[in-house]
């Protein structure tokens, strides 16, 4: 109903393709074409301007969607619209990668319309995270393309996210090891929720698989959803309570069960603790309900969500996580 709502028809519901070969997209390069879209949250004119210099700052070039400033609701315009965007980004021969300006809410009720075989003939780089997880997911499942879960556009890129960001994307070594952040970790003495906490300590090695917990919730049971069984599950949340994190955590513990992942990762939930003056478990009580039951490699408090100092995490991307050193290891690049 979403979809029609914003003016898209919904299609038949999607069937799982044969299985597909994965594929990367070409790396960034210095004065490289970087595409400006908002498929979820409408943006404003100060998040267009501060994406174009965050742009520019990487040596690149901006070509903004023609609907970027378009708003529906909270959207950033109708779903046809923001498909409209990401078609036209994807087919253009200029742009050689795709930024989502910001999150929000409304990447879901794009599924059913994408062209998943034009994402795949005309593959290139798809960055964000929050509700872009739901295109991250989707297009890993039904197109094989890897995608990349980090900054938005917007974001006020530290040194941190920006180095890791570049490490990924322009500069892929056969093997890329990414560590957590030094800052993180320095606030984490003051602040419980940005300090390291190892549940179950191990090395696991698997596919990174994941994103923001609302919407690899929401896709489970989609032909959308997130392979869960033998991946790397890193999940991060924002402005939840905690009794919201249980129902998420537990309608994936439904779907596929979290036992089956090869470890879990947790990241900096911001805000996601009870109100004052709420009965309600703490977020580490709730968490501990998950993931203390485990038999593999658990942690929580990683470098992911809604944080400055967030890492680029490759979708679909074989990596070893070592709760010890606290990082992940790619086992390949994640460009061509």
């Amino acid at each position: 109903m979403a979809a029609l709502a914003a003016g898209v028809a919904a299609p038949a519901l999607a069937a799982q393709p044969a299985a597909l070969k994965l594929i990367k997209p070409p790396r960034l390069q210095t004065g490289d074409v970087i595409g400006l879209v908002a498929p979820g949250g409408y943006t404003t004119e100060a998040a267009i301007a501060k994406a174009v210099r965050n742009i520019e700052s990487l040596g690149c070039r901006a070509k903004q969607g023609a609907n970027l400033r378009a708003v529906f609701g909270n959207y950033g315009g109708t779903a046809q619209q923001r498909l409209d965007d990401l078609h036209a980004m994807f087919a253009d021969p200029e742009v050689n990668a795709i930024w989502a300006i910001r999150g929000g809410s409304g990447c879901i009720a794009l599924l059913a319309g994408l062209d998943y075989a034009s994402i795949r003939s005309h593959p290139k780089i798809l960055l964000g995270y929050s509700d872009i997880t739901a295109l991250h997911l989707a297009i890993h499942r039904q197109a094989a393309l890897v995608t990349f879960h980090g900054p938005v556009a917007s974001s006020t890129l530290s040194d941190y996210a920006a180095e890791q960001l570049l490490a990924v994307l322009r500069d892929p070594q056969p093997m890329t090891t990414i560590p957590m952040s030094s800052a993180n970790a320095f606030q984490g003495l003051t602040e419980p929720l940005y300090a390291v906490r190892t549940v179950h300590a191990g090395v696991a090695s698997g596919v990174l698989m994941g994103g923001n917990l609302s919407m690899v919730s929401a896709l489970a049971g989609t032909p959308y959803a997130a392979g869960i069984a033998g991946s790397l599950l890193f999940l991060e949340e924002v402005n939840e309570a905690p009794y919201r994190v249980d129902r998420s955590m537990t309608q994936l513990d439904l779907a596929g069960g979290l036992q089956n992942a090869a470890a879990v990762v947790i990241g900096i939930c911001e805000n996601c603790g009870p109100e004052a003056g709420d009965q309600s478990l703490t977020l580490d009580q709730t968490l501990a309900l998950h993931l203390d039951r485990l038999a593999v490699p658990a942690v929580t408090g990683y470098s992911i969500g809604h944080i400055r100092n967030q890492c680029t995490l490759p979708i679909g991307v074989m990596a070893t996580l070592d709760t010890l050193r606290q990082t992940f290891t790619l086992h390949e690049t994640a460009v061509s």
